[in-house]
């Protein structure tokens, strides 16, 4: 009642009493709000050495395969070996029904050895015989033309001196021309023999045999088409027929693949292939398993492919032990380039403007947050190559900088613990914000 009757009494003082304190009240509070900070992560950039990470994915080949077809076709007599076999080559894997092949060859090696003996028989008899003869027989002539040559001088000189009649010299010069005759004839016949005969002969021997070396030769390759054997190391990956099946000639019989090593195949763009060799390391992530498996760079296709303008690049991954499978889809990863002594920072504190550049957000002495643009080198998924933009003195925001305005409040840490916001700072905008509140 006292206070209402003092406000009844002396109203307007008592007003401008209570609005002087409740402004009083209110500059005070306005007063003591503080500035936002954000908190993050920054941190002076890394001098060392960074190389560039070529990722690509890839389907797992075995590193030789061959799918073993019949040259003939024949029923399937025995297999050797079952789906999974570990063969070497030259083994024999299977074998077809080949009776009759056999029988074939058999005739033909009689032919052969037949046109052998013939062969034999012309080059060490008949030639050397013929040869023999016509020589004698030259020398016959020779020595007969000669005789009746001394005799044919002989008479002349007598007939000269009236001692013979002209007929015994007319008789003479008569057997001298018959003579003269029989040694044309037996030096013609040698000069064949030596120049054309006796090769003929032996040209005719030779073809005799090659021909029948050449049937036989075909009849035993007939024959040994029904021995299937393995043309290279591995494993029994396929055997689709039973024995007693036909096995068609061309249609695979057996499939075996050389398992111990296997080849990645990828394609990768020109630019990145530039800085590959063969031996550089890579590896390759395979589903199921938990760490990754090295492998080396064991091809760089010397040219495009022309459908899509990539280099193919074959990566080796050893397998002794069989745990790769061929066709396993994977991811493979190879160290490109390394560049030394690079300025390194976290490749979270990269940022990509709306333009395709990039920048960073670097912290000032007055904890201001400012936005600077860079241009990369080399960059992984944890670092990247700064080349300009940055130097070694700049602390660069790495957490919490995505979304800040420049001359934002920054403050080095993480945010309380319970994750509200407090008076004096707020958690970090955008994807940034998010991960802090993943390390609490």
């Amino acid at each position: 009642m006292t206070a209402t009757l003092i406000a009844a009494r002396s109203p307007r003082p008592l007003l401008l009493l209570l609005c002087a304190a409740v402004l009083a009240t209110g500059c005070e509070k306005k007063e003591a709000t503080p500035t936002p900070e954000v908190y993050v992560q920054a941190a002076h950039p890394q001098q060392g050495s960074i190389s560039e990470q070529i990722a690509a994915d890839a389907i797992l080949t075995p590193l030789a395969q061959a799918a073993i077809s019949p040259k003939v076709t024949a029923p399937v007599k025995k297999f050797f070996v079952q789906r999974g076999a570990h063969v070497k080559a030259g083994q024999l894997l299977a074998t077809l029904e080949n009776s009759d092949l056999a029988a074939a060859a058999l005739d033909n090696k009689g032919s052969y050895t037949a046109a052998q003996a013939t062969y034999e028989t012309a080059t060490r008899s008949t030639v050397p015989e013929d040869f023999t003869k016509s020589q004698l027989d030259l020398a016959q002539a020779k020595a007969n033309l000669d005789l009746n040559q001394s005799i044919v001088n002989a008479r002349t000189q007598l007939f000269a001196q009236g001692a013979i009649p002209g007929r015994d010299l007319d008789t003479a010069k008569a057997t001298l021309l018959q003579a003269q005759s029989a040694y044309d004839i037996a030096k013609l016949h040698f000069d064949a023999v030596q120049k054309f005969s006796n090769k003929a002969a032996i040209t005719n021997a030779q073809g005799q045999l090659a021909s029948a070396q050449g049937k036989y030769l075909g009849a035993e390759a007939q024959l040994s088409y029904t021995e299937i054997r393995s043309p290279i190391n591995g494993v029994v990956t396929d055997r689709p027929l039973f024995a007693g099946e036909t096995a068609a000639a061309g249609t695979p019989l057996l499939t075996v693949m050389d398992t111990s090593a296997l080849i990645a195949k990828l394609h990768i763009a020109q630019s990145q292939a530039q800085q590959l060799a063969v031996g550089a390391p890579a590896t390759i992530t395979v589903p199921g398993m938990a760490e990754p498996v090295p492998a080396k760079v064991s091809l760089v296709s010397p040219a495009l492919d022309p459908g899509s303008t990539t280099v193919e690049v074959w990566l080796r991954v050893e397998n002794a032990k069989g745990t790769l499978k061929p066709g396993t889809p994977v991811h493979a990863s190879i160290t490109g380039r390394t560049v030394n002594n690079a300025l390194i920072v976290p490749a979270d504190a990269i940022q990509a403007a709306p333009d395709a550049s990039h920048f960073v957000m670097l912290m000032a002495a007055d904890n201001t947050a400012h936005k600077h643009p860079v241009t990369l080198g080399v960059v992984t998924p944890d670092s990247a190559q700064i080349l300009t933009g940055v130097g070694p003195n700049d602390m660069v925001i790495s957490t919490g900088g995505y979304g800040l305005d420049d001359n934002t409040k920054v403050k080095i840490g993480t945010p309380p613990a319970d994750g509200k916001d407090s008076d004096d700072a707020k958690p970090a905008a955008g994807k940034s914000a998010a991960k802090d509140g993943d390390d609490k």
